[in-house]
């Protein structure tokens, strides 16, 4: 993509799980930027494609991490409570989480489809096995629905009877949505991805990667295709 289709990725909205979505808000560099910043160690540098794309290969390959941290994304994320809290772990982001304090939050939560409702996996004990029967999966997603509109009517309840916004929170599920503003240079970037690509993720915050990764590659395609043959592993 030339930089004039990379700029209008920004601010476009890609579609996430049911409600949630994934917004590129700016990005800083791009795989020229990290063959600009490898210069000032590596002397002349290099003038060609060829030489560029072998200098990012070799860069990536012997761990020669800081100039990808030269290139920066900012992303617009909608996604729900419990995949923040899986999201969080990698600490270095920076973020600013929109506050149930401050706001009245909307009656918005994730509704799995059916086919997400699986048995526990006996194997891996944080993660999902065979689908259940059809008529358990809608069941359980009846459930889930009327638990989450029951909460949000206490929530509501609770803010007109004048409980204050930070109380009346605590009734809310973790599949409410939240939204944040969240920025992370593209060495950091690259290990959020190898672990939330992963088989073994979590299935919905694996759906936020996806779409991340997309964006990521359509910015830096040289280095995103080191990233794949160096780390990525294939999915069996």
């Amino acid at each position: 993509m030339n930089r004039d289709e990379k700029q209008s990725l920004i601010n476009k909205e890609f579609k996430v799980l049911d409600k949630g979505f994934v917004r590129l808000v700016d990005f800083l560099g791009d795989d020229e930027r990290i063959v600009q910043a490898a210069r000032v160690s590596y002397g002349k540098g290099t003038t060609t494609l060829r030489r560029d794309t072998q200098l990012i290969r070799y860069l990536y390959e012997n761990q020669h991490t800081s100039p990808f941290e030269q290139v920066v994304f900012t992303f617009h994320i909608k996604l729900p409570i419990f995949v923040a809290r899986q999201w969080i772990r990698h600490r270095t982001a920076r973020l600013n989480e929109v506050s149930g304090r401050y706001s009245v939050l909307p009656e918005d939560y994730y509704l799995p489809e059916t086919s997400r409702i699986c048995e526990q996996d006996n194997i891996n004990r944080q993660g999902s096995g065979d689908q259940l029967p059809p008529d358990v999966q809608k069941k359980a997603v009846e459930e889930i629905d009327n638990t989450c509109k029951a909460a949000f009517s206490a929530y509501n309840s609770l803010l007109e009877s004048g409980v204050s916004r930070e109380v009346a929170r605590i009734v809310l599920p973790l599949n409410t949505y939240t939204e944040w503003y969240w920025q992370m240079d593209l060495h950091n970037l690259f290990n959020f991805l190898k672990l939330r690509l992963d088989v073994h993720a979590q299935w919905e915050i694996r759906e936020y990667a996806k779409v991340i990764a997309q964006i990521v590659e359509k910015i830096t395609p040289i280095a995103f295709e080191a990233f794949k043959d160096f780390t990525l592993q294939p999915e069996k």
